[in-house]
């Protein structure tokens, strides 16, 4: 079932609302050194209650240096924030109104004064992946052509392999967006999705690359295609690591 026109700008107020927790996160990191994951986690969850959000059962991806390597990493024991640590933090959530639609973003941070050059090499590279599926969409869209998810999906996985790293984008390129959970019914943005993208559904486009207990960096964006066949991106669009 297609998103109605309230559904649409109810996923819209979520996606800003949960930019602005990203912002939020940023501040409470700086003002609390020797902060934990779980701390951070914790603090994620009273934001979605004082912006009336509501989420899933699952708890928000928290994780540090060689912990983001792992794609849905929740932390057992509190790991504490160290100088020179990458963050990783993918939140999701809905309204808390009845037949709201999730939004769903990761942001990248790091904690320290010098940003180290391979981190912003690998997310640029997974930066370009993720703007070269929204570029191989709007071409798509521009003749008409509703998209394919394994084709937009095969699109970010080229791009990765002809840089060498085709073997650690562990996951899908996107998903849809559900009612109940970040993860919709629909046809995904991967090798398995093998129908055309519907108009007026949310989705996600996240490529990652994980290089296995060292680090892993992830960009996730929302968006969903109306019926004039233009591609509206909801959330902002991360171009460079926050430095904290």
């Amino acid at each position: 079932m297609f998103w109605t026109k309230k559904q649409i700008k109810q996923h819209k107020q979520a996606a800003k609302t949960l930019n602005k927790i990203i912002d939020k996160v940023v501040e409470f990191i700086k003002s609390s050194p020797g902060i934990t994951d779980v701390e951070i986690r914790q603090f994620i969850a009273k934001q979605y209650k004082k912006y009336h959000l509501i989420s899933d059962k699952q708890k928000s991806i928290v994780s540090f240096g060689n912990d983001t390597s792992k794609v849905h990493y929740y932390a057992e024991q509190p790991r504490r924030l160290k100088n020179g640590d990458l963050i990783m933090i993918d939140i999701w959530a809905r309204l808390a109104e009845t037949g709201a639609p999730f939004a769903d973003i990761t942001w990248m941070l790091y904690y320290g004064r010098k940003l180290p050059e391979r981190y912003v090499d690998v997310f640029k590279l997974v930066s370009e992946a993720r703007d070269k599926a929204v570029k191989y969409l709007q071409s798509n869209l521009k003749n008409k052509i509703a998209p394919i998810g394994r084709e937009a999906d095969a699109v970010v996985r080229n791009y990765l392999a002809k840089r060498g790293h085709g073997d650690k984008f562990l996951h899908g390129t996107g998903h849809s967006l559900g009612l109940t959970s970040p993860h919709g019914a629909r046809t995904r943005i991967s090798k398995k999705g093998r129908q055309a993208l519907p108009f007026n559904v949310g989705y996600t486009i996240e490529p990652g690359i994980y290089f296995k207990n060292k680090l892993g960096v992830r960009s996730e964006i929302d968006f969903y295609i109306n019926e004039n066949y233009k591609l509206i991106i909801t959330t902002r669009v991360q171009n460079k690591i926050i430095k904290i």
